[in-house]
């Protein structure tokens, strides 16, 4: 059986993708890999994740995600700044989602910033 290919669409398997990032292993470089992380975190359930990379000046004391929505896929459609050495990024992307029997997308900018050394996620619209 084939390894899992990882919910965010680089083609890659989950444990050499997005995997390491949600064990900590291997913290996201840029702020396209951590939206990409976020998003596979969506996918499979990943609540800690989400808000251990939330910005603390925007991060809810709480996160239920919701079992029902099931994530389909994602599309990133453009990336401003967010690279290895950026203090800020953002990324524009659409994911579909399938939620009790209909099909559904949000389409976003995200904003991220480095806190630390570590990009988090700080909001979107």
């Amino acid at each position: 059986m084939p390894p899992r290919r990882c919910p965010c669409g680089t083609g890659l398997p989950y444990a050499e993708c997005c995997g390491p990032r949600h064990d900590g292993s291997a913290p996201a470089a840029t702020a396209e890999q951590l939206m990409r992380s976020r998003y596979s975190a969506f996918a499979v359930g990943d609540a800690g994740y989400l808000l251990r990379t939330w910005h603390p000046a925007t991060r809810p004391p709480a996160l239920d995600l919701d079992p029902a929505v099931r994530w389909t896929g994602l599309e990133v459609l453009a990336t401003g700044g967010g690279g290895l050495l950026a203090a800020q990024g953002t990324v524009e992307f659409v994911a579909r989602y399938r939620h009790g029997g209909a099909d559904g997308e949000q389409h976003e900018v995200s904003r991220f910033a480095r806190e630390d050394g570590a990009w988090r996620y700080v909001d979107g619209r």
